[in-house]
């Protein structure tokens, strides 16, 4: 297949490109700031780069500044703009298509749903974010900005080509820089410990599942919409971090209390929200379909990830 990766740099696409091209598929990669074979594109504009999707069999769309960030309001503008332009422009590339790609899948987020204890949330039955009690109200933009990111797909008017959201929970692969690399690290110097109680929930996927949910989408042509790409078994924080430290070899974790994890977010120029918005997400469309997960256990996922991570 010929495959457009719009936003193809990160840790994602850098996972996407290396499963398509072992499998000798050609790849076009889109970036802000290429190197190499990659093309240009601004995110926000047609350009030379659209001619590429013209003809492509599958279009992933990853575009989108990093989360990763203090939750300034500069940020979050950009946030929600650069996942919102380049999920319309891509959408107008597609509408100029003399032979349109047959699946657009287009990233999304399991920050969407609603931070939840009690139950968990799948495409069907699961509480959408926003104006959510006891907690900060700028937790409210991050599921506008999945709300939009979206409905600009949805609004698209490409109606040959198959519209798929990747409501994906943290992807967790050994990359350097990545989340695993991240929290393993934290926990190796023995900070690894529960936040803010540690009750909040985790959704994660292991990156064989998250390429495999992927090729599984894309040759999957009665599924479109939303998906969760999330492995089935969604943990309290504590005991995420507890089965982490066992896989990384680390003899304790001290815990932090809401406050303390404000302070460590500051140093390291990131935001709260990453660890104690409750995420409970199952991957309820994907397995009805027939998706059989590698690593459906974190116990059995961070072993694997740890023994290449070392």
């Amino acid at each position: 297949m010929k495959i457009v990766l719009a936003g193809g740099t990160g840790q994602v696409g850098n996972l996407l490109r290396r499963r398509f091209e072992s499998r000798g598929d050609a790849v076009v990669v889109l970036s802000r700031h290429p190197t190499g074979k990659q093309l240009a594109w601004d995110g926000r504009t047609l350009g030379a780069w659209s001619g590429e999707i013209d003809g492509a069999d599958v279009v992933v769309n990853l575009a989108g500044r990093s989360v990763n960030c203090r939750y300034t309001k500069d940020n979050l503008k950009q946030m929600m703009d650069s996942r919102v332009d380049s999920t319309r422009v891509i959408g107008e590339a597609i509408a100029k298509a003399t032979k349109p790609p047959r699946a657009w899948l287009q990233m999304s987020t399991a920050t969407i749903y609603a931070h939840r204890f009690d139950a968990p949330n799948d495409e069907a039955t699961g509480l959408i974010g926003g104006s959510e009690p006891d907690v900060p109200r700028y937790w409210d933009y991050s599921c506008e900005i999945a709300k939009n990111w979206e409905r600009a797909q949805n609004e698209s008017k490409t109606p040959s080509t198959r519209k798929v959201q990747l409501r994906a929970a943290m992807v967790m692969s050994p990359d350097k820089c990545g989340i695993f690399d991240t929290l393993a690290r934290i926990a190796r110097i023995g900070l690894g410990g529960s936040v803010g109680g540690g009750a909040q929930y985790v959704s994660w996927i292991h990156e064989a599942d998250f390429c495999g949910a992927v090729d599984f989408l894309v040759e999957h042509q009665d599924i479109e919409g939303a998906v969760n790409l999330a492995a089935p078994g969604p943990l309290p924080y504590r005991d995420f971090v507890k089965e982490l430290r066992v896989a990384v070899g680390a003899p304790f974790g001290l815990p932090a209390t809401k406050w303390m994890a404000a302070i460590g977010a500051f140093v390291m120029r990131t935001d709260t929200e990453l660890v104690l918005k409750s995420r409970r997400v199952i991957p309820t469309r994907l397995r009805e379909a027939g998706f059989q997960f590698q690593f459906d256990s974190w116990s059995l996922a961070s072993r694997e990830l740890a023994g290449r991570w070392l």
